[in-house]
């Protein structure tokens, strides 16, 4: 019996760099996409793609007519996200950035690509930053990351009042503000957060054309108005007339809270304090202090 053979490796280097010489050549490919919505062409080989990823083997399945064939339009992807995915299904490697990288993983979870979805979820955690992080929330909820959600919300909840004045944090859909809203550890005091969250219902008002307070219905029952002092409750009160943003019940509740002196008067977690509550005279009446 013939022994068997032995698997040796060349020189993997001079191979990635003949692949990556590939990407986005029109020399030898055989299918254009046409990418993002500046409509960009960018040329691929049909056969690599189709034995790297699942994704583009059903999108490629069928074979091209006679002629020219016409392009594959993926318009939702951003170019320069597309070309890092071509990148790795090329040469199994991808150079990442902290501006494109969340874009890169959206594409990688997309398309199915697990070993790309993990790259990029290391090079997020480790890149993370106050900028970045509302973003990089709100692709975790989208997608269901739970880590990357648990490192984002671990990282706000350092940097809330940094955070709180980010342009990501406007943008927050209402199911990736509800966990922050939700968290004890939240470094800002009550006041602070209920300012910002009337910020991102006016952003979102303008957006959906809707109004302050149907935007902000989904969220708007965790913030824990009974932390406030009276005088601020009574301020908010005020504005809520103006600019309705709370319900009425839910004020009312917490003025219970104030009249009967006792923290059990309205829902718990209205009563808890956060890690950044400022301490007020009426809070030893609180059954739920931060812990």
């Amino acid at each position: 019996m013939e022994a068997p053979g032995l698997v040796v490796h060349g020189d993997a280097a001079p191979f990635a760099t003949a692949l990556r010489s590939l990407i986005n050549n029109p020399r030898y490919s055989d299918v254009r996409f046409v990418v993002g919505q500046e409509q960009q062409e960018v040329f691929a080989h049909r056969c690599l793609l189709a034995c790297r990823c699942n994704f583009f083997q059903r999108l490629l399945s069928v074979e091209p007519g006679p002629g020219a064939p016409g392009p594959v339009v993926l318009s939702t992807v951003p170019t320069e996200a597309f070309l890092a995915v071509l990148e790795f299904l090329y040469t199994n490697s991808v150079k990442l950035h902290h501006h494109s990288v969340l874009e890169v993983l959206t594409a990688a979870v997309e398309y199915g690509l697990e070993e790309l979805r993990e790259l990029c979820l290391e090079f997020v955690v480790k890149v993370l930053d106050v900028e970045l992080v509302c973003e990089a929330l709100q692709v975790a909820v989208t997608f269901g990351l739970g880590p990357l959600q648990e490192h984002c919300m671990t990282f706000i909840e350092a940097h809330s009042q940094e955070v709180l004045g980010t342009r990501g944090f406007l943008e927050l859909s209402a199911a990736a503000l509800l966990p922050l809203l939700r968290s004890d550890k939240l470094c800002v005091d009550e006041a602070e957060l209920i300012t910002a969250v009337w910020s991102w219902a006016r952003v979102g008002a303008a957006v959906l054309e809707q109004p302050v307070a149907a935007v902000a219905a989904p969220v708007v029952q965790e913030l824990r108005l009974a932390l406030l002092a009276p005088a601020e409750l009574s301020a908010l009160e005020e504005r809520n007339l103006q600019e309705p943003l709370i319900p009425v019940e839910q004020i009312v509740e917490a003025w219970k809270c104030h009249a009967l002196r006792r923290g059990h008067a309205v829902h718990s977690a209205s009563c808890r304090c956060r890690r950044g509550t400022r301490p007020r005279e009426h809070h030893r009446f609180l059954d739920l202090p931060f812990k």
